[in-house]
């Protein structure tokens, strides 16, 4: 079974490889939501995946660490896609969150992208 929570931060970035002129390349924000989908069987006794504030606990540290923050300055960040988004998310989350089944970063209504962990 998958259990999603989400959170949301607010952000700003710009993508330095971005091609001359490309909107992107200039520094602007987003109010980023970040879904955690977590995959695990029923707990036998509570008959949940994962208790959600145990999630919370878990994400909330790197939420402030992300929040009213230039993504660019953040190590690891430097090119800050959505996709690198994910994937740097999800390994930061991983250590201490190991049914974490995927990331989900969105940037607007209309775009996101989802990391598994798997590249």
């Amino acid at each position: 079974m998958i259990i999603e929570k989400d959170f949301s931060f607010d952000s700003a970035h710009f993508l330095p490889n971005t091609p001359p002129g490309h909107k992107c390349g200039r520094m602007h924000g987003h109010t980023y939501l970040l879904t955690v989908g977590i995959k695990n069987k029923l707990h036998p006794v509570e008959e949940w995946v994962m208790d959600f504030g145990d999630i919370k606990k878990i994400v909330n540290p790197l939420i402030e660490k992300l929040d009213h923050q230039l993504l660019n300055s953040i190590p690891g960040l430097e090119n800050p896609t959505a996709e690198i988004m994910a994937k740097y998310i999800f390994h930061v989350l991983q250590p201490d969150l190991p049914q974490l089944h995927y990331i989900k970063v969105q940037e607007t209504p209309t775009a996101r992208s989802i990391y598994y962990g798997d590249e």
